[in-house]
């Protein structure tokens, strides 16, 4: 194995006795089953719309600024995408009562239904996928789960930038990395 492309936080952890963790294939995988489960055109919705969409739900009234800030886009790409939304009936936008200027952008229960069924739609469709495994593959899924849940919500600002590369790595190059 060349340490070019192992990433390790010590040394020993190269030759140590520690679980190896393929980078690539968990990216290719999750990649995978995140396009699989992906169900956004059925509610003639873009990936971004559909995120947007989510946010407004999680988050409640919110600013046309603050969703800009929470989905990390520019504010013209914004008002398309605010239109579109508000042109299905999935969003509306109110007056900000503390600022005249301003509007908030809510979630209209057509845009709440369409996130729900949405939702039940890749549940059902990952379960059904979950019972062709075996109970061992389902257990060892399990024990993964709250790991799993951490790096979905770690945020990607190591020092290797907006790419989320660890230090050292190029697109492209497969990664195996040692974790204890």
């Amino acid at each position: 194995m060349s340490t070019e492309s192992v990433v390790a936080t010590t040394p020993d952890e190269v030759h140590g006795d520690a679980p190896a963790v393929d980078v690539t294939r968990l990216r290719v995988a999750l990649a995978r089953l995140s396009r699989r489960l992906r169900k956004h055109e059925l509610a003639g919705l873009t990936p971004t719309q559909l995120a947007a969409l989510a946010t407004v739900e999680r988050s409640g009234p919110m600013r046309l600024g603050d969703l800009a800030a929470a989905e990390g886009i520019a504010p013209s790409t914004l008002t398309r995408l605010v239109t579109a939304l508000e042109e299905s009936g999935y969003v509306r936008r109110n007056a900000d009562p503390s600022d005249a200027r301003a509007s908030t952008l809510v979630i209209t229960p057509r845009g709440h239904d369409t996130l729900e069924r949405l939702r039940t739609e890749t549940t059902l469709e990952l379960a059904a996928s979950l019972r062709l495994l075996t109970p061992a593959q389902r257990s060892a899924l399990a024990e993964a789960l709250p790991v799993l849940e951490l790096l979905a919500e770690v945020p990607g600002d190591g020092p290797a930038g907006a790419r989320g590369l660890p230090v050292g790595t190029r697109p492209g190059r497969s990664v195996l990395m040692v974790v204890k």
